[in-house]
């Protein structure tokens, strides 16, 4: 048993990981993403033709809830809620006004929900919902949460007694409409930015409260370009699941992407959602021809990238005609590119990553990619 777990720790890079992290909060996984938008049905719309996310639930007036819509969307092990306010005021009303679409919720997966919050309030975490008990005819739930930057809160989810589609409350959705997955897998990580300043209290946070591990850490010496900078460390629980970047702007002669980000956010929040596929040119293929809109870098990135990165068992030209990113660590290399920002404002948008051995984030590619970014932060007159 010891053998296998050393050799899944090597594969996830999680023998890094076990030495620093604490295990007093076990966290099997991520749950599910809710986020609070605009306009539920349609965003669902887009995600299922766009991304290939698959109808799975539905919650609104039709199951008894009267203040909100949510639809929720699945692809393997990605779940995502779409929620709505079906009401002129309330928190969700205010949430959208001050933020515009974006993530509200990143719950986790636990064993024991009760003991989830208890271990992360007696820390210091602020709590969101005290653990409660959620059930239907199929079994029940046990929920509870904790507060983390901006306004962003972790729900634990305890559904090891429940065997509905989703949650209480919801009803299985049925869709004539289901275009195909494009290959996505799982969440790989979840990426904050935070004011200036508030990096280190969000590190120190992780730390404490869930007994996460720093990984990684980029200062403006790693992420910065002739205008921009920013600093960001890498938080990870003990067995690798959960992955959560945090960045903080630096100073630069121009606006960063964070700045840019906390101006029109209005304060900290989820930056990006970083989703793995087992091929990403397939991926990337499927979604550039749903109309998905990704960030590309110019053709001289890829003269020298066999000297950068080594051998690899893709195609550089292939990788050239859809602008993927490539580095390489210590453990193997990784694919990766970025969409434009899915919503109107400058603010959320997702990561494509396929790992081949590497457990590290691209550090080799951020000039290129923070210039790109800096091209459409240009075009949108906020450098």
């Amino acid at each position: 048993m010891e053998t296998a777990k050393k050799r899944e720790n090597v594969k996830y890079g999680t023998d890094k990981i076990f030495q620093d992290a604490e295990d007093f909060l076990p966290l099997l996984g991520t749950d599910y993403v809710e986020l609070i938008v605009g306009n539920a049905k349609q965003s669902a719309h887009f995600y299922k033709t766009a991304f290939g996310f698959q109808s799975i639930a539905y919650a609104g007036m039709e199951t008894g809830v009267k203040d909100r819509t949510s639809y929720v969307l699945g692809q393997d092990k990605i779940r995502l809620v779409l929620t709505t306010p079906l009401q002129g005021d309330g928190w969700m009303n205010e949430h959208l006004n001050k933020h515009g679409d974006g993530v509200k919720v990143v719950a986790l997966w636990v064993e024991d929900a009760t003991k989830a919050w208890e271990e992360t309030t007696s820390r210091g975490a602020k709590s969101f919902m005290e653990p409660t008990k959620e059930e239907d005819k199929d079994g029940h739930v046990i929920k509870s949460g904790i507060h983390t930057y901006g306004e962003t809160v972790h729900i634990f989810i305890e559904r090891k007694n429940y065997n509905g589609t989703f949650l209480p409350g919801f009803r299985k959705w049925e869709s004539h409409y289901n275009p195909s997955e494009v290959g996505l897998k799982f969440i790989d990580h979840m990426v904050g930015n935070v004011d200036w300043g508030e990096m280190n209290t969000w590190v120190d946070f992780y730390a404490k409260v869930m007994g996460f591990a720093q990984i990684v850490t980029f200062d403006d010496k790693d992420i910065s370009t002739e205008y921009t900078a920013l600093m960001s460390k890498v938080m990870s629980n003990g067995n690798g699941r959960i992955k959560f970047p945090i960045n903080e702007p630096a100073e630069g002669r121009k606006k960063s992407q964070i700045e840019e980000y906390i101006d029109y956010y209005k304060g900290p929040g989820v930056q990006h959602i970083a989703v793995a596929t087992e091929d990403i040119v397939a991926t990337v293929t499927q979604m550039r021809d749903r109309g998905v809109e990704f960030l590309y870098v110019p053709d001289t990135y890829y003269e020298t990238l066999k000297d950068r990165v080594g051998e690899i068992d893709e195609d550089i030209e292939v990788l050239k005609e859809h602008g993927i990113l490539v580095d390489r660590d210590d453990e193997g290399y990784l694919l990766q590119l970025f969409t434009k920002p899915v919503v109107d404002r400058p603010t959320m948008f997702f990561e494509i990553i396929q790992r081949k051995g590497a457990w590290s984030f691209g550090k080799g590619n951020f000039q290129a990619l923070f210039e790109a970014i800096e091209r459409e932060q240009e075009n949108r007159g906020t450098l």
